[in-house]
């Protein structure tokens, strides 16, 4: 078996056992910083642990057929770490949109996996 497809069904089964909890709804401004505002959902799988010790963080954009289209890896030297989030029901502008968000802050920086 392709060990891209077992990547992308892993993930898909972990979507298939997690609810996706949204903490910061689109239109919410970050609990730390007020000048940022979402323009997508944005939460975590719960049940799920990432390298912060939190729910592994979700995206959820404007396609209604919410699959997982595409992960995104993100580094914040602020924070040293770095972190995978999954994106379901994202669009090529809602990805780019998600990209901008981590790329924008000098001590950020991200790129986007998206599935074949």
């Amino acid at each position: 078996m392709n060990r891209d497809y077992i990547f992308w069904q892993r993930l898909d089964a972990l979507l298939e056992q997690s609810e996706i909890v949204i903490d910061r709804p689109k239109g919410a401004t970050h609990p730390r910083f007020s000048d940022i505002v979402y323009a997508l959902d944005y939460g975590y799988l719960d049940g799920t642990t990432s390298t912060d010790g939190e729910g592994l963080d979700v995206w959820l954009g404007s396609d209604d057929r919410r699959q997982l289209d595409a992960v995104i890896c993100t580094v914040d030297l602020d924070k040293s770490d770095a972190e995978l989030k999954l994106l379901v029901g994202c669009t090529d502008q809602d990805k780019a949109y998600i990209e901008r968000f981590y790329n924008e802050y000098p001590n950020m920086g991200a790129i986007i996996i998206s599935r074949n």
